[in-house]
């Protein structure tokens, strides 16, 4: 409800006898900590303060969230996710299988019948041990933990919670291995190892760091200019269909840059094979529809297994994207730069994964320093 005190020099054993004036402290309807003086005894400080606490409680904003928390508050988890996942409509079709399976197997099995109103940090915060001791992976346990985060956030924000159950609770570090990159001679021998539409895809991959849904998206009109080449769709995993990019809203892009060797690798292809409407790779039985992603990882895999190409230990296909991420850095192009260009969501992402490829810049800044003096 609040608080009553003196800044005096004197004990609270003493206020009551004391000659100096009560305060008090509390929360407004708008939740700020404000402080009000002048009260002579402790019953007249306490008789504001529930005159205040009585004028929150009729205000029909704390009707309200007294309605939300009744309402809300002894909701089963399950039944509240149910209802949140209504509003994940901004998510693409992929992202919400991805957000079933991680509540099917991990978080409705923990709190599927825990009500709402029971969530603090030390629920959260058990749950990320019992993840641990379960030896669930780390980026299982950071998409997790994340998804929890979101849907918790969205009671918060309802008013269930005082104060945010979040507050405290270290989150699951994922650090994701380092990038396996082929060499630039490596490269020129994968790009050949496959059939002509293997190497439109890993031309892009590597020339222009082009996810692998959107090198199977190529389009000959996204040729802005002799060296830029447009990305605004991928070819989705889940639905086999034309989507908009990660991390982006439909209609928006990215401008990427576009080699001489890539550019001459499109427009040989479509001059080869046609396009419709400007797309290249198409489904063989069907060619109004886009390629099968599994067309081309089929032929990854066999040439891997070949063992034809050198190939280094341990890389995916999606090296190749690395490949192009490794070739700027090392080649001094901003890392903001490359951030915008591959589509990551955060510079954050660029550096954790690549930071170990950027040139050494404690030593020159050394030099530098050294140089200035």
């Amino acid at each position: 409800m609040g608080t009553f005190f003196k800044e005096c020099e004197h004990p609270e054993s003493r206020w009551s006898r004391c000659p100096h004036e009560y305060k008090i402290r509390y929360r407004n309807a708008a939740g700020r900590q404000t402080e009000e003086g002048g009260f002579t005894t402790q019953d007249k400080a306490k008789a504001r303060l529930a005159e205040v606490y009585q004028a929150r409680k009729n205000s029909p904003m704390s009707q309200r969230k007294a309605e939300r928390i009744q309402k809300y508050g002894s909701m089963q988890f399950s039944e509240y996710v149910a209802d949140w996942k209504k509003g994940q409509r901004h998510l693409s079709p992929s992202s919400l299988q991805h957000l079933d399976s991680l509540l099917t197997h991990h978080l409705l099995p923990e709190f599927g019948s825990r009500r709402m109103g029971t969530f603090d940090h030390k629920v959260v915060d058990a749950f990320i041990r019992t993840m641990e001791r379960n030896g669930t992976g780390l980026a299982t346990q950071a998409n997790t933990f994340d998804k929890l985060k979101a849907i918790l956030l969205d009671a918060h924000r309802l008013g269930l919670y005082e104060d945010n159950p979040l507050d405290g609770v270290k989150p699951p570090q994922y650090d994701p291995k380092r990038a396996v990159i082929p060499s630039i001679g490596q490269v020129k021998e994968l790009r050949t190892a496959g059939d002509d539409a293997f190497r439109v895809v890993a031309d892009l991959m590597s020339g222009c760091g082009l996810r692998n849904g959107e090198a199977y998206a190529v389009n000959v009109k996204n040729i802005v200019a002799d060296d830029i080449y447009r990305v605004h769709e991928q070819v989705n995993h889940t639905t086999h269909t034309f989507a908009r990019l990660k991390h982006r809203k439909d209609g928006e892009y990215r401008d990427v840059p576009l080699p001489a060797y890539t550019r001459q690798t499109i427009e040989w292809y479509a001059d080869t094979y046609g396009t419709v409407d400007g797309y290249l790779l198409r489904r063989p039985t069907d060619i109004s529809k886009p390629m099968q992603w599994w067309t081309i990882e089929n032929q990854w895999r066999r040439i891997k297994d070949s063992g034809l190409v050198d190939i280094p230990e341990g890389m995916v296909m999606y090296g190749l994207r690395h490949f192009f991420a490794s070739n700027c850095l090392g080649n001094n192009i901003p890392i903001t730069d490359v951030a915008e260009w591959m589509g990551h969501r955060s510079i954050d992402v660029t550096f954790k994964i690549y930071r170990h490829l950027m040139p050494g810049s404690i030593g020159r800044a050394a030099q530098v320093l050294d140089l200035a003096a």
